[in-house]
Parts: structure tokens; sequence; C-alpha cells
């Protein structure tokens, strides 16, 4: 197989004739490479009018390998063919080296190129790109291959290095100009060209084809003058092609528009910015975002242009399709979440970004998904974001200079396993999909405060779906840490730090607390929102009667995995049983309307155990019966040993006949009378977990010194209760939490 890799363009701030003279000081000698062995020069030749130079050289490389490695393969040395042509006129150097050595076991292929900036012709631009073929190398193909991509690598960066050093050299000579070729009839007229033979003088220090810190005319347009430093500004290969058309004078931004809106940007991507706001501008029709979203969206793809493209394309089309430009104005958020989201602004940070402060740790994560449901919490977030921009753009105003993005404050004080209930962790990693695809670059900085022991979990489930340029983002302070230096008071002001952190300005952050369950929805309520933004919800809900349970079927193929539940009992009082059956069940029966008298088509209610089955023959029990009652939550595992199918069933709890000498008590009346309508209803989400990520999260779980398990975390703070059973059928463990 193929292996391709490609560097990105870098670009130096100098004329492409006084990069070539920096790039010929590195032969004969290349004392600055340090595998670099020696080079002979094969065959040379140059055009009748000197505007062209072919060389061809033969190096020997001393590559970083194991010494093992050499011995097996008999070689000290690895030999390279490099071909360097020179266009003078065109003003470029294109190279090809391949390997000698090995070349019928491995073929390397590796392509350079120095041209002219597209935008500036006293500036140069290097392109770099390689290819690896091993077919066979003794046994020890991916350890060539990782020696490659190393050595591809460390040419990368080296050769940077030295094109640096050299042109810096050449500045402490005063070599600062090397005269343009121009064609001449008297050869011995025309100045004498930078050669790339070994044989040559290699730009003699006082010679008269320099002009020693002559300064050269430029376009003023482009604002560089001869003695601009190097930059080692880069950019994704897969832009070039584009760049190279040029940018339209009249299109040049402003110098004073980008230091105050935009920041400091380089040509090329200043470039990548017009050009792809042009595109927008051709093939959008009404709004065009601004060029500080534009940017926002190259930067986070390193200014590839086509991937830059395709994102903010998706991006406004989810934009347009579920008015998010509107949702500031459209939005109310809900008295619950006012109450119990603790997240709030808070001033600003010491760069002037806007401060947002979240208590991740106070706050009750299932509460809020069961009371607003994902829709709406999804949209409060968006909401965040957006007043998030808005704030970037008054503050730009207030503070005169370009803030593109805000600042968040984490505090994790009081967080622990029950934030870890798998859908309301879902239900995050849903939320950061989102906000990273049509938000990109907008979190400058994350404080997170008071990390406790269980952080690492949590940190392992997210981290995974948020961009690494976000990661390098993050700040984890344990404990008391941020109290110390470099800790809070190096990002925001001390008279700023809220209360609850030690400092004197009160902040109007709810302090946030469990959500009332009279608060919770069922699925059937959380559907009828304004603007679907997921086509898909976690919970489902069902209806259970008397005489008629609802069922649900998982299928097993692997033995040893997890089966999770999480349900809540929203009316009546039920029995939860776990069945297992070698026999695939009848298809899904749902209950006759008139049965029991149900009138509403959104009822969901499913039998799948044939009632021709036998207990203990067709089928089997795993776990003992579970009542719960009106109110209760529930969350367990079962983990099967047998592959087959898994039958959950929630069943009508029939309330016990009562003696003579066992009067009712008044609560069980109560209870006779509130469910006499012979109707319970639940809300629940089941998922099934391999046996490799179940001992996984297990590990994770008991590393920091804890024995609950992950999916049995509950809102409620209840205890664990020992449901531990086991079958001739199917010998298993639970851990259900009410």
């Amino acid at each position: 197989m193929v292996q391709k890799y490609q560097s990105p363009v870098r670009v130096y701030k100098h004329p492409f004739e006084l990069v070539m003279a920096a790039y010929e000081r590195r032969f004969p000698t290349c004392h600055l490479i340090p595998m670099f062995v020696g080079s002979d020069v094969m065959e040379e030749d140059t055009s009748e009018d000197g505007s062209t130079q072919r060389v061809e050289r033969r190096c020997a490389l001393d590559v970083d390998a194991p010494r093992l490695l050499k011995r097996i393969a008999g070689v000290d040395y690895v030999y390279f063919n490099q071909k360097n042509t020179l266009n003078r006129k065109e003003r470029t150097l294109h190279i090809e080296s391949h390997n000698e050595t090995f070349s019928n076991r491995v073929i390397i292929h590796e392509t350079c190129c120095y041209s002219v900036h597209p935008d500036n012709d006293d500036w140069t631009c290097f392109e770099q790109t390689a290819s690896l073929d091993i077919k066979s190398f003794f046994g020890f193909e991916s350890t060539v291959e990782k020696i490659a991509m190393k050595q591809y690598a460390g040419s990368i960066k080296k050769g940077k290095e030295i094109i640096e050093f050299y042109l810096k050299q050449l500045e402490d000579e005063g070599i600062t100009y090397v005269p343009r070729w121009t064609p001449s009839s008297d050869s011995r007229a025309v100045p004498r060209p930078t050669s790339l033979s070994t044989s040559s003088p290699v730009l003699p220090k006082h010679t008269s084809t320099l002009a020693v810190s002559a300064p050269q005319a430029t376009d003023a347009k482009d604002g560089a003058s001869q003695d601009a430093k190097q930059d080692s500004s880069t950019m994704q290969t897969d832009n070039f092609p584009d760049i190279l058309a040029g940018t339209p004078e009249a299109d040049k931004l402003d110098a004073d528009y980008i230091k105050r809106y935009l920041g400091d940007l380089t040509p090329l991507q200043e470039s990548c910015l017009i050009r792809l706001r042009k595109w927008l501008q051709e093939t959008h029709k009404g709004k065009i975002p601004k060029d500080e979203h534009i940017l926002r969206f190259l930067r986070a793809r390193d200014f590839n242009i086509d991937k830059a493209r395709e994102i903010l394309c998706q991006s406004l089309t989810w934009r347009k399709q579920h008015q998010v430009d509107y949702l500031l104005e459209t939005w109310n958020s809900p008295q619950v979440l006012q109450d119990y989201y603790t997240g709030g602004w808070h001033h600003h940070d010491r760069d002037g970004r806007p401060l947002y402060i979240l208590r991740l740790g106070q706050m009750d994560t299932k509460g809020l998904v069961r009371a607003l449901g994902e829709e709406s919490l999804l949209r409060h977030v968006l909401s965040i974001n957006e007043e998030g921009l808005r704030r970037c753009e008054e503050n730009t105003k207030v503070f005169g200079r370009p803030i593109s993005c805000w600042t968040c404050l984490v505090d994790l004080e009081g967080l622990n396993m029950r934030h870890l209930w798998r859908p309301g962790v879902k239900a995050l990693l849903r939320i950061i999909e989102v906000v990273e695809a049509n938000y990109p670059e907008t979190l400058g900085r994350l404080l997170i405060l008071r990390a406790p022991r269980v952080f690492p979990v949590l940190w392992t489930l997210v981290s995974p779906f948020i961009d690494e340029n976000t990661r390098k983002k993050f700040l984890i302070y344990a404990g008391n840490d941020y109290q110390g230096p470099g800790g809070l008071v190096d990002y925001i002001d001390k008279e700023i730090i809220p209360d609850f952190l030690g400092g004197e300005c009160m902040c109007e952050v709810p302090e946030g607390g469990l959500v009332p369950k009279s608060m919770y929805r069922t699925s059937e309520e959380l559907e009828n929102e304004d603007i679907r933004l997921w086509t898909e919800t976690i919970y489902q809900s069902a209806s259970i009667f008397k005489g008629a349970p609802h069922e649900l079927v998982i299928e097993i193929i692997d033995a040893a995995s997890v089966v999770t539940w999480d349900f809540d009992v929203c009316k009546g009082d039920i029995v939860f049983n776990i069945y297992h059956s070698k026999r695939a069940p009848q298809p899904p029966r749902k209950d006759p309307l008139g049965a029991h008298g149900i009138t509403s088509p959104g009822v969901n209610n499913v039998q799948l155990i044939d009632k021709s089955w036998t207990l203990g023959q067709d089928y089997s029990m795993v776990e003992s019966p579970l009542t719960c009652k009106e109110g209760e939550s529930v969350q367990g595992s079962h983990i099967t040993r047998w592959p087959g199918f898994y039958i959950l069933q929630w069943k009508f709890h029939n309330m016990p006949a009562c003696s003579a000498t066992n009067l009712p008590r008044v609560d069980d009346v109560l209870a006779t009378l509130q469910v006499s309508s012979h109707k319970c209803k639940v809300m629940f989400y089941t998922e099934v977990l391999g046996s490799e990520d179940f001992r996984t999260a297990c590990c994770d779980v008991q590393s920091l010194g804890s024995m609950t398990s992950l999916e049995s975390s509950h809102s409620g703070f209840s205890q664990l209760s020992a449901a531990t059973t086991s079958s001739n059928h199917s010998q298993s463990s639970s851990m259900i939490s009410r």
C-alpha cells in the first residue's frame, strides 16, 4: 500500500533569488543535516541562454535506524538520487529524489518546489510531498514505515531551519538582494547566476552580482520591505491552487480594517478569506456571513479553503433550516432553566473576552433532560453561543481590537458519579458535536476548576468529541490550585472573581439543585417542540395495562454483553422482569385498542411473549422480579451469559389480596384507587454495551477508588439494591439503582 505525505506550504518573506542563494549554500558539506554524509554531482547541464540549469546528485544518508536492522540489511548508508531543475526565467526550482538503495523492496519518491508567491513577487513559497511503497523488507515493513515517517517529519523541520540559517548568514554578510535573471546576447553582461553545482563558487561575499544593502522597489499595496523577516506562516497545500489564481487588487482588505476587526493575518490567510467570501457572494443568495465568521471556519481547518468551505456551507444550511439567526429574538428560556441551569455570563477576562461561568458540579443534568428534553437543552446552549458572538462584537467595539472568542470557566465542585448518567452524557456529546460543527474557534480559553477524582472518567468520554485545537485551550486545576501562582488571577481580574471561588464579586449564576420530579415530562409531551434540531430522542414511553404488559426484545450475539436500562415510573406501580429465550419471540403484537378502552392513537404497548410459551421451557427468568412504585427511577444492568433473545418486560402490578386477618392499610387503599384505571406509564431507555466497553468503563471507575458502576448512577442519590440473582439458563449479575 502506498503511503503519501504532504507538508504545509511554507512562505519565506524573501525574493526567490535570495532564497536560492541560501539553498545553494547547503552544498557541498550540508553540515547542518546530521544524517547527511556526502554527495557527488553525477550530471550537470545549462541551457544556452543560462536560464535553466539541471543538476543530478547522488547523496549518501546515515538513516536513524536500529543497528540490528542495518546489520540484517547489510548497509550502513542509504543512497538517494536527486534531480534539481532551476528555471531562472520562470523563477522556479523543482527537486525530485528517489532511493537507490533497496529500490526493489522499498520505493521512496519525494518532490519539492520553490516558486514565487502568487500575491507578492518578492516572497517565495515552498511545497513538499512524498510517497512510500514498501513491498517487502525482511519482515520489518512496519518498522521501516515508522522510520520513514520519522525521517520525513524531521527533514521538513530541519529543511526550514537550514534555509533560515543561511538567509540569516547572508543578511549578516550584508547580502540582501540578488538581481533577477534577464536575457542577453552577451553572456558576459548577464549577472552570474547562482549555481546549483558543487563545483562552482558559492555566492562570494564580495561579488559584482550582488548589490549590498540596495533596496529593491516594491509595490506599496503589499507593504513588504526587502528586510522583512522570514515568516513561518503555513497553509495546507490543498488551498494552494486556488490561491495561485491571484487576488484582484480591488479586493485587497484594508490594513486598518484587518487590524481593527480581524487581527494578524498573513497574506496567504488574507487571500483565503477574500476568495472564500467572494465564492459565497457568487453562490449564496441573501445574507453573507461577516468576515469574522468566515475566518473562524478557515482557522478551524488551517486555512484549507476546500475543507473550510464544506463545513461553512453545511453550517449555513443548518442555520437556515432551523432559523438559528433568529434564536435570540424567539427563544424564551423556560423557568426551569432560569432556576436550575447553573451557567451565565459574567464580565470579561483580562484579554477583553466575554466570560461565561458554568457550575457543572451543581447541575442536575438528568433532571434537566427529563424536564426539558434534549431539544430545549440544545436550543438553550445554542442561544448561549449566539449571545457569545454578540458579546464578542460588542467587546471589539469597546476595546478597539478584534475579539472573536470567549473564555469559559467551569467549576466542578460537586461533580460525582451521578453526572456520568449515560443518557445525560450522550446528550452532552451530541450538544458538543453540534456546537463544534457550527461555532468553531469561538472558545478562546477553558478554565476547569476544582476537578474531582471522577473527572478523568468524564474527560475520557467527552474528549474524543472535542477538536484537538480546542483541547489545547483547556487549563485544568485540581483542588485549590487555581488560587496559587499561574491560577485564576493570571486570566481574570481579581475584582471580578466570583464569591463562590473566594472572590469578592457577587455572581448571578443560579446555584442549581435537584429538579423536582413533578416537572419531568413524557416523550410525547417533549415531541411538541416548535423547532426540531435533532431527529431522534433518547427516551421512549410506554403504557402498561392490567393483562397487557409492555415488552422489548434485545438480540444478543456476543455472550458477556451488557444490557443496561434506565426508566422512570410516571404513573401507577409496575413489576420489571428480564427473560431469556433461545427462540425469537413472535412479531410485535400491539394491544387491541378496544380491549382496555384505549382511545389515544399515540399509546405504545407491545407484547412479544407468545401465550403458548411455557416459563422454564420456552423462556426463563434471569432476574428476580423488581416491584417499582410510581415516581421511582430505576437504573441497572444485566451481564448476559448466553447469546439469544432477552426480553425486558414492564407489567402491571396487582395489589395482593387481603385476608380477614390482614386488613389493608390506608396507603394501599389509596394506591388501589389511584390505579383503578388499570393503566401505568413508564419512560425508558436501553443500551447494549460490548463486554470490552463495559470492562473498560468499570476499570476507569475502579481506578478512581469507587465501586459505583457507571450505568447505575442515580440522580436521586438512593442506595444500590442487591438484586443479583442467577438462573439455570443464565447465571448473571446485575446492579439496580432506584
